[in-house]
């Protein structure tokens, strides 16, 4: 185990079903291969547990996404890489969590809402459209894509869920969060993507 090292937090955000949770666990595991003191924060446990009573109003999703925000700030800041799965629809309080964490990188998932609806494995788009679920993100509330994240990883079938765990954790590297490692699975086009979004960068 590296006790030097600094840590990280590796914020992921996306519609409902658009692979956080996948490529969370996945990038974590890698994480861990390499000897890297992580944790995983799922935004569905987080609402189970450290959110527990809070609704679905705007105030009471920034709360929860504050909420998460400071736990990562305290394990990021003890030399711990975080990977925070949650919707966090709203651009402002991702800015406030990216500001008050510092060490922060944000990985979008990205699905087109009518793949996620054909995907639908919960149901809850359905739910939605039929009334039975209000305040669902992507329906009848808003999700403010984030405009400059770090990584995008195309969760519509573009990429596997390996080859998308495998951007974020070569962006990890290139931004000098992680040591430079061979054997990295990266196609080309991924290591060209990466390095135009990190040239590219401001936060959003």
């Amino acid at each position: 185990m590296r006790d030097d090292a600094k840590g990280c937090t590796i914020w992921f955000t996306g519609l409902s079903g658009s692979g956080k949770t996948t490529c969370s666990k996945l990038v974590s595991k890698m994480l861990q291969e390499r000897r890297l003191r992580t944790e995983l924060m799922d935004g569905d446990v987080i609402r189970t547990n450290l959110s527990k009573g809070l609704g679905f109003s705007r105030q009471d999703r920034e709360t929860n996404i504050r909420r998460i925000g400071f736990v990562c700030d305290l394990l990021t800041r003890n030399g711990v890489f975080v990977c925070a799965a949650a919707i966090s629809p709203y651009k402002d309080t991702r800015q406030e969590v990216r500001k008050s964490i510092g060490r922060f990188v944000m990985v979008h998932c990205d699905a087109p809402l009518h793949v996620l609806e054909e995907r639908d494995v919960k149901g809850l788009y359905k739910k939605a459209r039929a009334g039975l679920i209000k305040h669902f993100t992507g329906i009848d509330d808003p999700y403010e894509a984030p405009q400059n994240p770090e990584v995008v990883v195309h969760s519509d079938g573009r990429e596997t869920p390996g080859q998308s765990a495998a951007k974020v954790i070569r962006t990890l590297e290139l931004l000098g969060y992680i040591e430079e490692l061979p054997g990295l699975d990266l196609e080309q086009w991924a290591e060209e993507e990466i390095r135009e979004m990190i040239a590219g960068r401001s936060i959003g």
